[in-house]
């Protein structure tokens, strides 16, 4: 049964062109382009060029409009496809909920990377709730982007690694994150071909660590380094990493990770990077290797800062150890195997620290809920695009086999799945041919014939060469028309992949043990990752690449169109034009849309689905055998009816709620009227029966009856041997007892009345909450928050309530704030006058110390830093700037007297008394012991550590030494675990590059580097 109509696809999808051609397809893409429109839909499928160049495209007003798409309603969008997966894992689109992957290919330089950013930054949009984990997921991009991301010829800011994201949800909120990494490029630590740099990281640090910390950490001028070429950038491009590097600070601060974690990370890369400076020469007695000379300095400053022991370290470098029924056996390395030992070593430790960062963050962002809640997931994979080099290594085969296996994913949904439905219904259906490339996969994957099961074979041999690799190869696959044997007497091949032909390079070694390992964990990764996708329900989007100048407003015809042959674009539109994407069977749509019938108990069989049908008006479906066949944009028609359905539902139980609260009300009022009356007439009964017995009393005359006298009361004799005693007082409210940080600053404001304690557990538990802020605020905070005079900032208003906050601010101007400790959470809000009212704002404190107003992207090391930041820098989502702070009522004396007993200045004198056995000298005679008391309590913990830092300072002061500032009191700083070997080992490279031999060298290594920039 066929039933078609005009209804087509909607604007700005080229399933509508009317001819079907390569240069319409193309025409039709590059005319979008050049007026900015840069999404252009398939179907359901997404194509996105990269402008290279920012657009306005992004802001939060465009993301709102995206909350609810419908498809005709906005032109093609990123966000489109956000929407469409998180409402269909919601189960909101034509089926229940299900998990759903996003997955994003393309060449290397086509926009991935920033695709996926704005992927997630619409789904965090579409799930905000009242938690900071949003803001945290969002920051693991920039974090991954400088450790995982370099630049080559193909692109600036190019994935050498690829990464799968699993956000998980319960119901319409995330509750945490995932992060799988495959295949990062590790070889890139050691080498870099002309044109490309290392990972970003390594820039970044130069450009941003001032001067203490790069002499912390080990680091000296980048043009010294041999694993950066010498190379680092111009005044510019420093300024821009310097601004990178503060964005990586801040995300490994917001994400959670710890000062010493961090510390430790950064103290390894500087280890890489001495490392790769170590040379070796050979030994003139036993043909062995040793350092040389001049790198001696190099290997100790490596030692101390990877947290190791320099012999250690050295003999990894220079032989290696063998175990042989039970005897140890040392050999010696050559030169050369000295040197592939060290750039070894350099590529592992950095793939160590990129491995804990994943498995750090997985551990930070995990979910917090109960294992037996069920979650739904949505997966967006970001992986390395194809890519061609110059000289291909094996991690660009290990990369070209990852997008064949996307290829094969994307053709196996999009087309064999599809047409196999359409051949087993019985439809009528021209069959489409595409490009397939499971050919292309059995010669890399079949097994035992394989291309990597023929290398893993290859490596088990000890005699195994290069040359009887290849050698195997052009036996097994020789008539193979996707490999190709190398010409005349080059060692070498070539792959016929589906985007082009690879030429692997001749200096790459496939005999390696390495390889075969890596190889091997690939594999499996890579299996594992398509199970995941196989689960669940795909979105696509294909990122095009408009020219290879990474020029704006540019589109290169043959570039362009090269890419849409080998992704099969034109057979795409093709398919989406006459075909039927979703295929729901007759049970599954009846139970979903039985609900238009307006009718209980609708079977689930065809006769019911096509009654469902026939109710609407959709037109262009098919009814197969056990299935129905609907266009893409169905879903979204059938969508609208079960809105105005569920819209009629909310009318229908509206009006049935107020038809039955007013007959309750109804009710109610009778019985009152009621109520009232009887009273009435009780009122009239009594009356009547007081007239009566007046009545009677003056019928009656009698003599007056005399009152007896009274005695005036005469005072208890108080014994001889004991004094009077003072009369007992009316015992207090607790609630008018002021605690140590009570701030009731305002003398107008209504105070608690006497008698009214709270009582129950709610008060208890309120009571109990209090009770623990005050003791986290005494123990961990007091001593921050101080300023370097022992004075509070005049904008911490201690611990108050809302409406007190709202009183102080009531009549001050525009901008004006005030800091307050919470009263039910460890932790602060930040109370902001508006302009029509006031604004809370809460400030977390984050397990790893920093500070972070919820909802925003960036973590401060103190309060008093938060506040300076928003005072240049808005509060989102108003962007309001802090202005003038709510300051004390008196210039001589605090208005929070508790808050001013706690403000110390140095100790005055040797054998002075502890302050909480001194009066506060702007303190009144007249305040009460149980005050005193209490501040007590929480000085005495507070000047003992006080007195401690400035015996410290004084030292310090008398040895010549800076002191800490303000701003690091209450926390140590960290420093790398082998910090003093780090400063000697620095020290020896400086004394030897400045000895006349090497003047010369370092006057041409400081030529190529720029000068350090200085931080603010």
């Amino acid at each position: 049964m066929v039933s078609r109509g005009e209804r087509g696809p909607p604007a700005g999808d080229l399933a509508a062109l009317a001819e079907l051609s390569e240069a319409a397809l193309l025409g039709g893409l590059r005319e979008r382009f050049l007026r900015q429109q840069v999404y252009t839909d398939i179907g359901d499928i997404l194509i996105a060029v990269n402008p290279f160049q920012p657009l306005p495209l992004y802001g939060r007003e465009v993301s709102e409009r995206y909350r609810h798409h419908e498809t005709g309603a906005l032109p093609p969008h990123i966000f489109a496809v956000a929407s469409r997966a998180y409402h269909a894992m919601l189960g909101r689109r034509g089926g229940g909920p299900l998990n759903q992957c996003i997955v994003i290919s393309g060449e290397s330089g086509a926009g991935k990377t920033e695709s996926t950013k704005l992927l997630l930054q619409h789904i965090m949009n579409l799930c905000r709730g009242n938690s900071q984990l949003e803001q945290r997921i969002l920051q693991v991009n920039p974090l991954l982007e400088a450790f995982g991301n370099a630049q080559t010829v193909m692109n600036d800011n190019s994935s050498r690694f690829g990464k799968y994201i699993q956000l998980r949800f319960q119901k319409n909120t995330v509750q945490g994150a995932k992060l799988s990494e495959y295949l990062l490029e590790k070889s890139r630590v050691v080498q870099q071909d002309t044109g490309e740099r290392n990972f970003h990281i390594f820039y970044y640090m130069f450009a941003g660590l001032s001067s203490e910390e790069k002499e912390m950490y080990g680091l000296l001028d980048p043009s010294l380094y041999r694993y950066i070429s010498g190379r680092f950038g111009t005044q510019d491009v420093a300024q821009r990493w310097k601004h990178k590097y503060q964005e990586v600070c801040n995300a490994l601060d917001m994400v959670g990770f710890q000062e010493q974690e961090q510390v430790d990370m950064q103290a390894i890369l500087a280890g890489v990077l001495s490392l790769g400076n170590v040379t070796f020469e050979p030994e003139e007695s036993n043909g062995s290797v040793k350092v040389s000379k001049t790198s001696w300095g190099w290997l100790k400053a490596a030692a101390g800062q990877f947290g190791v022991q320099e012999d250690e370290l050295l003999k990894c470098l220079i032989c290696t150890m063998s175990v042989t029924r039970g005897e140890q056996i040392q050999r010696f390395h050559t030169q050369q195997q000295a040197e592939d030992a060290r750039d070894s070593i350099a590529k592992v430790a950095y793939g160590r620290v990129f491995g804990w960062i994943v498995c750090k963050i997985n551990e930070l962002l995990a979910e917090n809920v109960d294992p037996e809640v069920e979650l739904r997931e949505i997966g967006i994979l970001d992986i390395f695009g194809f890519e061609n080099f110059a000289v291909n290594r094996f991690e660009q085969l290990c990369i070209n086999l990852a997008n064949e296996q996307l290829q094969h994913f994307f053709n196996h949904h999009i087309f064999q799945l599809e047409q196999a439905a359409y051949k087993e219904e019985e439809l009528p259906w021209e069959t489409i041919t595409f490009n397939n490339n499971e050919p292309i996969l059995n010669l890399l994957l079949a097994k035992p014939l394989g291309l990597l099961s023929l290398l893993d074979e290859q490596s088990a041999f000890p005699q195994g060469t290069d040359k009887t690799f290849v050698d195997k190869l052009n036996i097994n696959f020789k008539g193979n028309l996707h490999f190709q044997p190398a010409r005349g007497r080059v060692l070498g091949f070539s792959i016929i992949h589906y985007a082009g032909k690879v030429v692997p390079g001749a200096d790459d070694k496939f005999n390696s043990t390495r390889k075969q390992s890596a190889g091997a964990q690939f594999r499996h990764s890579l299996m594992v990752l398509m199970e995941k996708m196989y689960s669940a329900n795909p979105h696509f989007v294909r990122c095009i690449k408009p020219n290879s100048q990474k020029e704006p407003g540019v589109v290169d015809n043959q570039v362009v169109l090269q890419q849409l042959r080998y992704n099969g674009l034109l057979e795409t539109i093709r398919i989406r034009r006459d075909g039927f994407s979703w295929r729901p069977s007759f049970e599954e749509f009846a139970e979903r849309y039985g609900i238009l019938l307006v009718k209980p108990d609708v079977s689930l069989t065809k006769e019911s689905c096509l009654e469902i049908l026939r109710s609407t008006e959709l037109t262009g479906w098919i009814c197969g055998k056990s299935k129905l066949f609907f266009k893409y944009w169905h879903e979204e028609q059938l969508a609208k009816y079960m809105e105005r359905l569920e819209r009629a539902a909310v009318v229908i139980q509206k009006v049935f709620r107020g038809f039955r609260c007013r007959k309750s009300y109804l009710k109610l009022v009778a019985e009152l009227r009621a109520q009232a009356q009887w009273l009435q007439e009780e009122a009239e009964r009594e009356r009547s029966r007081q007239l009566a017995a007046e009545a009677e009393a003056q019928k009656r005359i009698s003599l007056p009856v005399p009152m007896p006298r009274k005695r005036r009361p005469q005072p208890c004799p108080h014994p001889p041997d004991q004094p009077p005693q003072p009369p007992v007082p009316r015992p207090r409210s607790k609630l008018t007892e002021s605690t140590p940080f009570d701030n009731f600053l305002d003398p107008s404001a209504p105070r608690p009345v006497l008698g009214t304690e709270e009582i129950g557990e709610e008060a208890k538990m309120r009571r109990l909450k209090r009770g623990a802020t005050l003791r986290w605020f005494k123990e961990t905070q007091a001593q921050k928050v101080m300023q370097d005079d022992g004075a509070f900032p005049d904008w911490l208003h201690g611990m108050i309530s809302r409406r007190e906050a709202e009183n102080l601010l009531i009549h001050k101007p525009l901008g004006c704030f005030l800091v307050r400790i919470s009263q039910s959470r460890p932790g602060y809000i930040l109370t902001y006058r508006g302009e029509s009212r006031c604004r809370h704002y809460m400030i977390q404190m984050q397990p790893n110390a920093r500070y972070v107003i919820l909802g925003e992207d960036r973590a401060h090391t103190s309060l008093t830093e938060l506040v300076q930041y928003h005072q240049t820098v808005g509060i989102q989502p108003f962007m309001e700037l802090l202005t003038v702070p709510c300051g004390q009522k008196s210039s001589e004396s605090l208005d929070d007297r508790n808050l001013e007993c706690l403000t110390l200045g140095a100790p005055a004198a040797e054998g002075e008394t502890s302050p909480e056995e001194q009066a506060c000298p702007s303190r009144p005679s007249t305040i009460r012991p149980a005050l005193q008391s209490g501040a007590a309590m929480v000085l005495r913990h507070v000047w003992f550590r006080r007195s401690k830092n400035c015996q410290k300072e004084q030292s310090l002061e008398k040895s010549g030494t800076k002191p800490c500032s303000g701003k690091e009191r209450g926390s140590q700083r960290a420093f790398p675990r082998l910090h003093s070997s780090i400063r000697l080992a620095m020290q020896e490279i400086q004394q030897f590059s400045s000895s006349p031999s090497n003047t010369s060298l370092q006057s041409c290594c400081q030529a190529v580097s720029i000068e350090d920039v200085k931080p603010k």
